[in-house]
C-alpha cells in the first residue's frame, strides 16, 4: 500500500483538496485499495473546521467526490504511518523537517512537475481556482511518478 499525507497550514484549503483530487485520480484508475490518502495542518488554527466553502466549490465543479472533512495537525508519530508527506510550499516543507527531523519522505507537490513553485494558499489570495489547477497539474504528476517508480 502506498500512503500519502497532504500538508498545508490549515489543512482546510489545499491538502484537503489534494486529498481529495488524489482519491479521485487513484479511484478511475481501479488504484483506490493500493493507497491510503490523507491531510494534515501544520498549525492549530483550523483544528477541527471543515473545508473551506471555496475549496468545496472547486471540488463541486470538477465532481470530485468528498466528504465531511475534519482539519487535523500532522504529529511527529505520523512519520511512519506514511510513505509521502507532500507540502504545498516552502514555509510546510520547513516546518515538516522540523517535526520530523529529516527531509526524507518529504516533497512539495509540484516538484512533480516541471514548474519551479509554490501552489498559492487561497485563504490569502482568493483564488481558488488558480489553486485548483496546481493542486490537480500536481496530483496528476505525483500519480505518473508513483506509478513509474512501482513498475
Amino acid at each position: 500500500m502506498i500512503r500519502i499525507c497532504f500538508v498545508c497550514l490549515g489543512n482546510i484549503c489545499r491538502s484537503p483538496m489534494a486529498e481529495f483530487i488524489m482519491k479521485d485520480l487513484v479511484k478511475k484508475e481501479g488504484l483506490e485499495k493500493e493507497f491510503l490518502i490523507e491531510s494534515r495542518a501544520t498549525s492549530d488554527d483550523e483544528i477541527g473546521n471543515d473545508m473551506h466553502p471555496g475549496t468545496k466549490s472547486m471540488l463541486d465543479k470538477y465532481n470530485i467526490p468528498y466528504e465531511r472533512h475534519y482539519a487535523t495537525r500532522l504529529l511527529k508519530s505520523d512519520y511512519d504511518k506514511y510513505d509521502y508527506f507532500i507540502g504545498m510550499d516552502d514555509y510546510n516543507i520547513l516546518s515538516m523537517k522540523r517535526l520530523f527531523g529529516t527531509d526524507k519522505k518529504v516533497y512539495k507537490l509540484l516538484d512533480f512537475t516541471k514548474d519551479d513553485k509554490e501552489i498559492d494558499d487561497p485563504w490569502y489570495t482568493h483564488n481558488f481556482t488558480i489553486t485548483y489547477d496546481d493542486v490537480d497539474k500536481g496530483c496528476r504528476a505525483l500519480l505518473e511518478y508513483i506509478k513509474c517508480k512501482d513498475k
